[in-house]
């Protein structure tokens, strides 16, 4: 589901400053200021709703601000094209090589690490193609593929496809053949596939975690449980820029950025749990801060690009 274009007036410096401001002082208890009222069109990926993450931080927003976060939630490719396509305010996503194709070309600004989980390999409890017995991501994949067991991808450009489709490349492998099976369709649907069909699958930990109607086992951890690097799984935010769409809310979007990456909204992140388990883990605060999560990955500071 694409946003309606709304006709929203140009954001001027001070207003900007106002809002960005407010996300680090205080606010009055009635809501009132510039962004008070108003709405943030937000695209993200089906993780955080589905979690109940996104709920919680849009919550504590409204609480903070007295604003309404308009959120759809429809996988990171769907969530950055609905961006290019100026429908959106600000974006929450997990698939850098898309956030810095989103940057380099013009169409996002003001990008901040935010949170992160990981990825877990899952499938049946008697594990017919070995995972379990696998160290690495890409030996996971080579086993499900060797033994052709059934393995249900999102195949949506989702960032949780992406993922997959790079473990997939560094195994040296391009799936295919009736074990391999391209559902289209977001995390929640892809688990139950998964589970219904007793197939394998890749899920970030969060969505997984929020699940207690599952038979499907984690057969192979990553990073957050010792596993491999390759299974990190980190989210960014940026704002949509004005300059491309000036019809944006880039004001409310800047300040909804300042709140979650704020000690407060990090906050609510890191005290989120469902069935008793954290499901993200804040990333925004570090005593020593990483200069490339502003800019595409490789980005050097006399414009060029290793």
């Amino acid at each position: 589901m694409e946003y309606r274009r709304r006709e929203v007036l140009g954001a001027s410096a001070a207003g900007i400053a106002a809002a960005v401001g407010g996300c680090l002082g205080d606010s009055d208890d009635d809501g009132e200021g510039s962004i008070a009222g108003e709405e943030l069109a937000m695209a993200t990926t089906t993780s955080t709703e589905a979690t109940g993450l996104l709920d919680e931080l849009n919550a504590a927003f409204r609480e903070r601000f007295g604003t309404r976060v308009a959120a759809n939630a429809d996988g990171t490719g769907a969530a950055i094209r609905s961006a290019r396509d100026g429908n959106a305010d600000v974006i929450l996503v997990h698939a850098r090589s898309q956030e810095d194709e989103f940057m380099r070309e013009g169409y996002g600004v003001n990008r901040r690490d935010l949170l992160f989980n990981d990825f877990v390999v899952v499938g049946p409890s008697d594990d017919p193609a070995g995972v379990g017995d696998t160290e690495q991501a890409t030996a996971a994949f080579e086993a499900i593929a060797d033994a052709e067991a059934t393995f249900v991808s999102r195949g949506d450009e989702s960032g949780t496809h992406t993922k997959e489709l790079v473990i997939w490349s560094e195994a040296g492998l391009e799936p295919g053949g009736e074990w391999y099976q391209e559902l289209g369709q977001g995390m929640g649907e892809t688990l139950t596939n998964a589970n219904e069909s007793g197939a394998y699958t890749l899920s970030d930990r969060g969505t997984y975690l929020s699940r207690d109607d599952l038979d499907l086992e984690i057969l192979l951890q990553g990073p957050i449980e010792g596993g491999p690097e390759l299974l990190a799984n980190p989210y960014g935010i940026m704002a949509v820029n004005p300059e491309i769409h000036d019809d944006v809310n880039y004001q409310l979007a800047m300040a909804y950025i300042g709140f979650v990456t704020s000690p407060e909204g990090q906050a609510v992140i890191e005290d989120f749990t469902a069935n008793g388990e954290q499901l993200f883990f804040p990333e925004a605060l570090s005593e020593d801060p990483d200069f490339q999560q502003y800019v595409p990955e490789g980005w050097q500071p006399d414009g060029s690009e290793e």
